[in-house]
């Protein structure tokens, strides 16, 4: 397999700028895409008409979003150390601030399950030592880990033994949980158990280039190739680690996801800008059912 033969369009189009560093984006199935501007503390909404809003202000200075299975948006807040949801009627509600009575680093990406647990990684990249804040400028956790959250509010330590997790996907039948770690530039993958845990952790891509720029956000189509944001763009992998090619970004990403009724569009955030390139294979809705 070929990349040409995954990507339908050329060039990635822009479709906004202006922004001060954009992430998360996610389709929400009422026909808009959201997305965080960290810096700016904003989750901005765009819609197909190619109007851009401010859709909640302030943000948390959130970074990953996603959609979970009553179409409600769970953040990863940097500034608030924490993941949240915003309810149906915009109330918003903190799922997870805290591990063994110590704050979370900044939780920077985030999936749902189809059983509605939710998977976080916790890097500490939203703290600034010595900076003065409400919520604290240093980390308490002992490791950077990724997490999960169970239906009854339960937050579980997976796995600890990452420098910087970052993004994650699992592939179409959830039965593999993939997680980049930046500074190390490469994908893992871990096998799912029956019961939501994670084993046989192994790299299955390396992404280890010359050019600034380490593995961030991902997502994965419904052919289980993998979409993830690094140097010069998208870098495109088969499920079993082959690299296909790069997307190439006029600016470098950070995160993309799918979006469109027929979830044909991969949306990218890099930098100020949004992107959009279309493609032939349609991507895993953010919140599937198996």
């Amino acid at each position: 397999m070929k990349l040409k033969s995954l990507i339908e369009s050329g060039d990635p189009e822009r479709l906004a700028t202006g922004f001060q560093f954009t992430e998360g984006p996610v389709w929400h199935p009422h026909g808009y895409l959201l997305f965080s501007d960290i810096p700016a503390n904003r989750i901005y909404r765009w819609t197909p008409e190619g109007q851009v809003d401010v859709w909640r202000e302030p943000s948390g200075n959130s970074n990953g979003l996603t959609i979970d299975r009553k179409n409600r948006l769970v953040a990863c807040e940097h500034g608030n150390r924490r993941v949240s949801r915003i309810e149906t009627d915009g109330a918003v509600v903190a799922l997870a601030a805290s591990y063994q009575g110590k704050r979370l680093n900044s939780p920077n990406d985030v999936v749902v399950k189809s059983d509605g647990n939710i998977y976080f990684t916790d890097p500490p990249y939203g703290i600034t030592p010595g900076e003065s804040s409400s919520y604290g400028s240093e980390q308490e956790q002992p490791c950077n880990g990724l997490y999960r959250i169970l239906a009854d509010g339960a937050v579980e330590l997976l796995v600890d033994d990452f420098d910087r997790p970052n993004g994650l996907a699992f592939s179409p039948d959830e039965s593999i949980l993939y997680v980049d770690d930046s500074p190390r530039r490469h994908v893992r993958a871990f096998d799912v158990r029956a019961d939501g845990a994670l084993t046989n952790s192994r790299i299955i891509a390396d992404m280890d280039h010359p050019q600034p720029g380490s593995p961030d956000g991902m997502k994965v189509d419904v052919e289980g190739n993998l979409y993830v944001t690094g140097a010069t763009g998208i870098w495109v992998f088969e499920p079993g680690g082959i690299c296909l090619g790069v997307i190439v970004t006029p600016e470098r990403p950070a995160n993309c996801a799918w979006g469109d009724d027929d979830r044909k569009s991969l949306y990218i955030t890099a930098r100020s800008s949004l992107y959009r390139v279309r493609t032939k294979t349609p991507g895993v809705p953010t919140a599937h059912v198996v």
